[in-house]
């Protein structure tokens, strides 16, 4: 078992920058994937980014591929997501996720993690 609480969100203009971390608790944090998901106002939760156990793996969606950066630091038990170039459609609550499961190659759908944090909210300006 796993417990997550995301922080770093706030205000940016377009083109800023932003570090998402997300702090786990628990002994086997080495053992999770770890993902970023993203829920904008009137839109369905969507995938961000994942990184594998040992940080060596990692898949982007399309829509982040070039800006944003996953990794993560298994000594102190988090995951960030850097964000580069934001746009205003960035807006949206960062979630991250974590599961010991791989159950998928990609682990991109929201079924694919078990444990989720409670999210922080990402607002990028025009």
């Amino acid at each position: 078992q796993v417990q997550l609480v995301e922080s770093g969100g706030g205000l940016v203009q377009a083109g800023g920058s932003l570090r998402l971390s997300c702090a786990a608790s628990g002994r086997t944090f080495s053992s999770y994937a770890m993902g970023w998901f993203r829920q904008a106002p009137g839109k369905e939760r969507e995938f961000v980014a994942r990184i594998s156990q040992g940080g060596t793996s990692t898949y982007y969606a399309d829509s982040v591929k070039g800006r944003f950066t996953i990794s993560r630091d298994n000594a102190r038990n988090t995951v960030y997501l850097r964000m580069n170039s934001l746009k205003p459609e960035d807006t949206a609550v960062y979630y991250c996720a974590a599961d010991s499961r791989i159950t998928t190659p990609t682990m991109r759908s929201l079924s694919d993690y078990r444990y989720w944090g409670q999210g922080t909210q990402v607002t990028v300006s025009s």
